[in-house]
């Protein structure tokens, strides 16, 4: 089945058992195959948000998923966060502005 609902991910790919501390080079390779797709995303610094249809933004998360396995890790655990609505339209942008027009006005 697919699912056509709109969604806004918040996912954080933790790769396991690298050998290091340091997962710089498995983020850049996942962030670039973000970027690569047709959905929306921010990086932060703990992860990234992506935006789009259900269906297409779980099939990305499998695809960074396979990425890291042919990088050679051999686990990896995904932390994701997903909200829907179906009332309007809002981006992960449209958010953070609702939030900070209101502590502008509590000056």
């Amino acid at each position: 089945m697919v699912c056509q609902l709109r969604c806004i991910a918040d996912v954080c790919l933790i790769p396991i058992g690298t050998g290091s501390p340091s997962v710089s080079n498995y983020v850049a390779q996942v962030e670039n195959l973000i970027r690569k797709s047709n959905l929306k995303s921010t990086l932060h610094s703990a992860g990234t948000t992506i935006e789009g249809p259900w269906n297409e933004v779980m099939d990305l998360v499998g695809q960074a998923h396979e990425l890291c396995h042919e990088m050679g890790v051999l686990r990896v655990q995904s932390d994701i966060r997903v909200g829907s609505r179906i009332d309007k339209k809002q981006t992960a942008a449209d958010k953070v502005n609702i939030v900070e027009d209101l502590i502008k006005n509590m000056k």
